[in-house]
């Protein structure tokens, strides 16, 4: 889908380049583990708390296998009666310490969820607040599905990470450093089969995970690139059917879906061998131990209920060791995915505002653009030397063929992006020397592209003015010809919406925005092309209302159809970045130039 820059709007197609900025990126591990650190810092007390129940579970777990070896030397195979009661003893001791341990993890399981609960609620807000202080021209650049795909599946990813394999390398730690230490306690000579075995874990381990890590990496950038191709074809599935390019958007999907299987597929082999490979080489040593045992048991040297303790120590001594390697696979997928959420969240936001930024007070509505040269990409000029002027309560109509710039304007005036050169002001006052928010707030405005949320009608007439009233609701309703038709549904202004009103037409989604936006107090208004997809009648009798309720406010009005700007108090005809006439209808129409060839061109009838 090539995308050129239409009517002042940068597109995917100059963006390309920079799409992969979302894409997994090398990052030392170290910083991702500060940064992962963090997360869990936030919560220390539930860290330490999981941290202490983790030692205690395992510790007293780990008091087992020395009770089952005195048990068994308690029988006194091959020297006589057995000591029942001494075994009954040993036994009941070992049914106290696994279930004061499956105790311990009991609860360690409800910290653990309340701390995943906490990093997970504090990371989509990290990354949320960050999406809401990023400049537009970030979302014109990326994919929406490549974003929702780091806010839902990296951020499961990192958080599953962080709750159950970093408590599950504790508790292998813990695990491995008792089980030596009782090993060492009952026979050290059979502890140097681990001067073989740990060793060449280790270094399998630190070989295969290098291997592994790019594997991850991919998976999660092609799992991204899947998601923003669905969002693309859902957003877009009418004209898909209307074009009958179903086939080719089946055959795109099916290659992007390959793609994503083949990284999952050969991320997952090769990161599921680890734990395999690494259980072989402790397989080894457990059959190094027994045959060992065995030769210093028929010498004497040892009991056989420290041979029996010693084999099972071993064995909690290696399964860590195993589980860990296993981890190790699982946090090549934690570091990818954590690498494109930090990538998110250090994404540069807007430019702060000047530190002598004064909140802009008392609008009159006065606007001034001054010698403005603006380009979305370098060298590619879109407005050059603009300037305007519009006193206090004028309708300022801009008009100009398709990629003129009247939209750039638009952008400008809001500081959604910032000149290369020249000012803008507002009341005099330097808009770069004012708060962004005040300068938004000053401003209301009705875009082409209409956005409504999944709420009722009222709510969403009321995002301009939560505080508005029923009465205003309505007002502004009847004034932008929409009254009638809320009130014949169901639910009348309790009626809810689909996600973008997907269950209303084009025509009153606009006529809905038009409400929202008369309901503000704003001193300012831009409308872009607001009435485009209304009848000619509908459109008539919003222009008389909307002339009537902008009394006193500055209108910016942003069309193609020119019957909708007629009553302008100013034209402003813009033709390759730069103001080429301006005057009202009649003088504009009088001079026969851009702006009647134009006009002309729209309402002529050629036999």
């Amino acid at each position: 889908m090539s995308n050129r820059i239409r009517g002042g709007r940068m597109t995917r197609q100059e963006t390309s380049g920079d799409m992969r900025l979302l894409s997994p990126v090398r990052m030392p591990r170290k910083q991702i583990l500060k940064r992962l650190w963090q997360y869990l810092g936030r919560n220390r007390a539930l860290l330490l708390l999981a941290m202490l129940l983790t030692f205690l579970s395992s510790s007293v777990a780990l008091v087992g296998p020395k009770l089952s070896g005195l048990a068994i030397d308690a029988i006194g195979l091959g020297k006589g009666q057995a000591d029942l009661k001494t075994v009954a003893y040993y036994v009941a001791l070992m049914a106290a310490c696994y279930l004061l341990s499956a105790l311990f993890s009991f609860l360690l399981t409800r910290t653990t969820l309340r701390m995943t609960r906490n990093i997970v609620y504090r990371m989509r807000k990290d990354v949320f607040d960050k999406l809401a202080h990023l400049p537009v021209n970030f979302f014109d650049k990326y994919q929406t599905g490549e974003i929702i795909s780091v806010v839902s599946y990296d951020i499961d990813t990192v958080n599953e990470s962080l709750s159950t394999d970093f408590l599950q390398i504790i508790q292998s730690t813990v695990t491995v450093l008792v089980s030596l230490m009782m090993m060492l306690s009952i026979e050290p000579a059979l502890t140097l089969v681990f001067l073989v075995t740990v060793p060449l874990t280790a270094v399998y381990t630190r070989w295969i995970t290098g291997r592994t890590r790019p594997l991850f990496r991919k998976r999660s950038q092609k799992l991204g690139e899947l998601n923003g191709l669905m969002e693309e074809m859902m957003g877009g599935k009418k004209t898909t059917r209307a074009y009958g390019r179903e086939q080719e958007v089946l055959e795109t999907f099916d290659r992007k879906n390959e793609e994503a299987v083949e990284a999952y597929t050969k991320s997952e082999y090769y990161g599921t061998m680890i734990g395999p490979s690494v259980g072989f080489i402790n397989n080894i040593s457990l059959a190094l131990i027994s045959v060992f045992g065995a030769i210093l048991f028929l010498n004497g040297q040892v009991g056989l209920g420290d041979i029996s303790s010693f084999v099972q120590y071993s064995r909690r001594f290696s399964g860590p060791i195993n589980e860990l390697a296993s981890i190790i696979g699982e946090l090549q997928s934690a570091f990818s995915a954590a690498e494109r959420v930090f990538k998110l969240i250090d994404a540069k936001p807007e430019k702060e505002d000047a530190k002598d930024a004064k909140n802009l007070k008392d609008v009159k509505g006065e606007v001034q653009a001054q010698h403005v040269d603006f380009s979305y990409l370098k060298g590619v000029p879109v407005l050059t030397d603009f300037n305007l002027k519009a006193e206090p309560g004028q309708l300022i109509a801009i008009a100009g063929p398709t990629g003129a710039g009247k939209t750039t304007l638009v952008n400008l005036l809001m500081r959604f992006y910032d000149v290369d050169a020249g000012s803008i002001l507002v009341d005099g006052q330097d808009i770069y020397q004012v708060t962004r928010d005040s300068l938004r707030s000053a401003y209301t405005m009705v875009l082409q592209d209409t956005w409504l949320f999944y709420g009722t009608i009222f709510e969403n007439l009321a995002y301009a003015k939560p505080e508005a009233s029923r009465e205003e609701v309505e007002a502004a309703a009847k004034a932008a010809m929409i009254h009638s038709f809320i009130t014949k549904l169901p639910k009348g202004y309790d009626t809810l919406i689909g996600d973008d009103g997907v269950n209303i037409s084009k025509g009153q989604k606009q006529l809905i925005t038009i409400a929202r936006a008369m309901l503000s107090d704003a001193r300012m208004l831009i409308l872009d092309e607001a009435t485009s997809n209304v009848d000619t009648q509908t459109e008539q009798k919003i222009q008389l209302a909307m002339r009537k309720l902008m009394q006193g406010r500055t209108a910016f009005v942003i069309a193609h159809r020119l019957s909708t700007i007629r009553s302008a108090d100013n034209i402003l005809v813009v033709n390759k970045g730069s103001i080429v006439e301006q005057g009202r209808h009649e003088e504009l129409m009088k001079k026969g130039g851009f702006y009647a060839s134009m006009y002309h061109a729209q309402f002529e009838t050629y036999a």
